[in-house]
C-alpha cells in the first residue's frame, strides 16, 4: 500500500492565525464566485439574449468542472509547495472574474466559468487539509473549521452579494469587484502564507481504498442528494421571488441577503451541534431542504410567505456544508485529504446536476414543477439520513 501524502510542518509561519485567515478567504473567494450568477441570471439572460435555463450553465458547468478537477489536483499536485499551487489558482481565479466582466456572450462568459471551475476544484481541495500545517495541534480544530467557514460563508453571503452589487452597479461589477477581491486575497497569501512543501504525494490506489469505506459511501451519497435538489430549486430563486411571491426586482438584493444572515446562524447552528450528533444534524438539515421547496409551493405566493420560507431555507442550507464535512472527517480519519477531494468532487457533480437539470425542468415544465422535483431529492436525503442514524444507534447498542 502507497503512504498517504506527507507534508513537513509549515516554515514557521510568521502570522499563523493570519495564513489561516487567508485560506478562508480564497475558499470564500472561489465559492462567491462560483455563486455569483444565481442572484443575477435573469438579468445576465437578458444581457446575453439567451434563456434563464440555458443561463443556468453558468453555475452547472464550473461546478461539473471542479468535481473532475479536485480529486486531479491532489494527485497531480505531486511534491509541489502547496503554497505556489494556491497562489497560481489565485491569480487564474482573478483572470477568470475579469474575464466574466467582460464577457460579450455567453460562449465567453461559459469559457471564463471553465476557468473557475479548474480554480474551484484545486482551492478547495488543497486547502482542506492545511490547518494542521499552520498552527499548533490543540488549534486544529479551530482553523479548520475558519478554513471551511470560507465555503459556508461564501454559499450563503455569495448571492446576495451579487444581488446587491449588480442591483447598484451592473452584473459586470459584480464579477469586476470579485476580481479585485481575489487579487487582494492573492497578496495577502504571498504575505502570510508559509512554504508548504510535501514528502509523498496521494495515490489512485488510496483513492480507490476510500472508496470501500461505507460511512464514506453513506455520506457521498447524502452529499449529492441535499447538495442537487438544493441547487435545483435555488438555481432559479431569484424568478421564484419575482413571478412566485411577486417582489419587485429591487428587493432581491435585500431578500437574499436576509437568507445569507439566516445561512450563517445555521452554519454555526450546525457546526455545535454536527461534532457531537452528526446524523441528528443531517436529519434536520434534510427535513429543512424538503420542506423549502413545498412551503414555496403552498405559501410562498405572499411578500411574506415567499420571505419567510428563504429565511427557513436559508436556515436549513446553512449547515450542509459543516455538517457533511464533519461526517467526512470522522467516516476517514486517517485520509482527510482524500476524503475532502472526495466531497469537494461529490459536491460539485450535485450543483452540476441540480443546476442543470433545474434548467431543463424549468424551461420545459415551469417553475412549481422544478420545486416538486426538488422536494423529491431531498426526501430521498431525509429517508437516507434515518437509515444512517438507525444503523448507528444499532452499532453502539451492539458495541456500547
Amino acid at each position: 500500500m502507497s503512504s498517504p501524502s506527507v507534508a513537513s510542518p509549515a516554515t514557521s509561519p510568521r502570522y499563523p492565525w493570519l495564513a489561516v485567515a487567508a485560506m478562508g478567504l480564497a475558499t470564500f473567494s472561489v465559492v462567491t464566485t462560483e455563486m455569483l450568477p444565481v442572484g443575477l441570471l435573469t438579468t445576465i439572460a437578458g444581457s446575453l439574449e439567451t434563456s434563464t435555463g440555458s443561463a443556468g450553465l453558468m453555475i452547472s458547468l464550473p461546478a461539473l468542472l471542479a468535481a473532475f478537477f479536485a480529486p486531479l489536483v491532489v494527485i497531480a499536485a505531486g511534491n509541489l509547495d502547496r503554497r505556489w499551487i494556491l497562489c497560481g489558482l489565485l491569480g487564474l481565479l482573478v483572470i477568470a472574474n475579469i474575464a466574466s466582466a467582460l464577457a460579450p456572450d455567453m460562449l465567453w462568459m461559459l469559457i471564463a466559468r471553465a476557468l473557475v471551475g479548474f480554480c474551484m476544484g484545486g482551492i478547495w481541495a488543497v486547502a482542506g487539509g492545511l490547518a494542521a500545517r499552520l498552527v499548533p495541534a490543540h488549534a486544529v480544530g479551530l482553523a479548520t473549521s475558519i478554513i471551511f467557514g470560507g465555503v459556508a460563508a461564501a454559499s450563503v453571503l455569495g448571492v446576495p452579494l451579487g444581488a446587491l452589487i449588480g442591483d447598484f452597479a451592473g452584473w459586470r461589477w459584480a464579477f469586476g469587484c470579485m476580481a479585485i477581491f481575489s487579487a487582494g486575497v492573492l497578496l495577502i497569501h504571498l504575505f502570510a502564507i508559509p512554504a508548504l512543501p510535501v514528502h509523498h504525494s496521494v495515490t489512485l490506489r488510496q483513492f480507490a481504498e476510500q472508496f470501500a469505506n461505507r460511512k464514506l459511501q453513506a455520506g457521498l451519497a447524502l452529499t449529492i442528494l441535499l447538495v442537487a435538489g438544493h441547487f435545483m430549486a435555488f438555481t432559479f430563486v431569484r424568478p421564484l421571488l419575482l413571478s412566485v411571491s411577486g417582489f419587485d426586482a429591487q428587493w432581491i438584493g435585500a431578500l437574499l441577503f436576509a437568507y445569507g444572515v439566516a445561512g450563517i446562524i445555521g452554519n454555526f447552528l450546525a457546526g455545535i451541534i454536527a461534532a457531537r450528533r452528526t446524523a441528528l444534524t443531517l436529519v434536520f438539515i434534510s427535513l429543512g431542504l424538503l420542506l423549502a421547496p413545498v412551503l414555496f409551493l403552498t405559501i410562498g405566493d405572499s411578500h411574506v410567505g415567499g420571505g419567510l420560507v428563504l429565511l427557513a431555507w436559508g436556515l436549513a442550507y446553512g449547515g450542509v456544508s459543516v455538517g457533511l464535512m464533519t461526517w467526512m472527517m470522522k467516516a476517514a480519519p486517517h485520509a482527510v485529504e482524500i476524503a475532502t477531494a472526495l466531497y469537494v468532487g461529490v459536491f460539485n457533480i450535485g450543483i452540476f446536476l441540480g443546476s442543470w437539470s433545474g434548467g431543463q425542468a424549468v424551461d420545459r415544465f415551469g417553475l412549481a414543477t422544478n420545486l416538486w422535483l426538488a422536494a423529491g431529492l431531498a426526501t430521498v436525503a431525509l429517508l437516507l439520513t434515518f437509515a444512517i442514524r438507525s444503523s448507528g444507534k444499532k452499532a453502539q447498542a451492539i458495541c456500547p
